[in-house]
């Protein structure tokens, strides 16, 4: 492939939600100090307060705002309203190189986009897998069908490659970089400390024995989230010495369901969704960490901190068979007793917090740059 206009070598960014702006600023930061790039990213908004968040604490320039988020918007209406706005943002910014995240609205039909403009497109976190394309929804399906609209594909592990191998990707067009979310980590973890004066300095102050931080948003555990939630309750009050800290996602189904029956709860936690660096703050004065993410099953073996998985199925099992996660489904009963049980069981997680992080070196970042200088002939 050769290189743009002028000789640079345009990349632009599409996508719309936290996780996503978290992955791809450290690639979007390593291309802006390579001679012959120049960075452009298109922000659909598709969640606007907590994608701010991030933007925000790793300066990631913002060439397009699309503000695309609408309150209560369904998946067909957030999908039309993005193909349109992505579509004309690439036709104004005509790029060399569309790049894309994981496994988002935003992500797909930033792809599709860049498809039907004839421009390569780059997956980054390509080929993670469950083999079920219901969990999770909409998320398995959608990277599938990045998959078959890419021309890169940046896998993080050699799992995550063997699945796009069996699915007819050619092999030189997969590289294993790693995950660039551990780049991320890396760079913040380093200062990443307590606000002062914040409600979470507040709350760890108060905290004089074990800390399990809670995350859960996922759509397919919506109807489960009362269970959840109710699960929680009972291991408040299993545990005499634990302390919830759960920053709710600003979901009204999540909040919905967990609100009535952890509002006001002795020892339970309840904040508004935290900066990320804070977030990585509070990972690392954790205990435990119980959450249906996806980027926190990767983040939380850096820190070498144990992970309950509350979902039946997970993309990303190197995680489970390096030791470092248990799924523990989305069961209300088996939910406690699997977190009970960790709990109270401070060897196995010393065990867990020493096992190997699977999902690279922090320097995916580099390698994804290495691989698109190569193939533009940039510098």
């Amino acid at each position: 492939m050769a290189a743009g206009r002028d000789g640079i070598v345009r990349v632009c960014f599409v996508f719309g939600t936290r996780p996503e702006v978290i992955k791809c600023a450290p690639v979007i930061r390593c291309l802006s100090q390579r001679e012959g790039f120049e960075v452009q990213t298109v922000l659909t908004a598709q969640h606007r307060e907590m994608s701010d968040q991030v933007i925000e604490v790793f300066g990631v320039p913002v060439t397009v705002d699309l503000d695309l988020m609408r309150a209560g918007q369904t998946l067909p209406s957030l999908t039309a309203r993005l193909c349109e706005g992505v579509s004309g943002a690439i036709q104004q910014l005509k790029p060399d190189c569309v790049m894309v995240q994981g496994d988002t609205t935003s992500c797909f039909v930033g792809a599709l986009a860049g498809f039907y403009a004839g421009i390569a497109v780059g997956h980054l976190e390509a080929g993670l897998r469950t083999s079920d394309v219901r969990q999770p929804f909409p998320e398995e399906m959608n990277r599938r069908l990045v998959g078959s609209l890419a021309s890169f594909h940046f896998a993080p592990t050699e799992g995550a490659r063997t699945n796009l191998l069996k699915e007819n990707v050619p092999a030189d067009r997969i590289w294993v970089t790693g995950n660039s979310g551990i780049d991320a980590l890396r760079i913040v973890s380093e200062t990443a400390i307590v606000a002062a004066g914040t409600a979470l300095a507040d709350v760890l102050a108060g905290c004089d024995g074990l800390v399990m931080t809670v995350t859960s948003h996922r759509r397919e555990n919506q109807p489960f989230m009362a269970g959840i939630a109710s699960a929680i309750y009972e291991l408040i009050e299993a545990v005499p010495n634990l302390h919830v800290v759960f920053p709710v996602h600003l979901s009204p189904a999540v909040r919905k369901a967990v609100m009535p029956i952890l509002s006001g709860v002795d020892r339970c936690h309840l904040l508004e969704p935290l900066a990320y660096d804070q977030f990585v703050a509070l990972m690392k004065r954790s205990d435990v960490i119980l959450t249906d993410s996806g980027g926190i099953q990767e983040e939380a073996p850096y820190l070498g901190k144990p992970v309950l998985v509350m979902r039946r199925k997970t993309e990303r099992p190197e995680a489970v068979e390096a030791g470092t996660t248990i799924l523990v489904g989305d069961d209300q009963a088996t939910i406690f007793d699997r977190t009970l049980g960790l709990l109270n069981d401070a060897e196995e997680r010393v065990r867990m917090a020493k096992a190997a992080n699977p999902y690279g070196d922090g320097y995916a970042s580099e390698r994804v740059a290495d691989v698109l200088a190569g193939a533009f002939g940039g510098r």
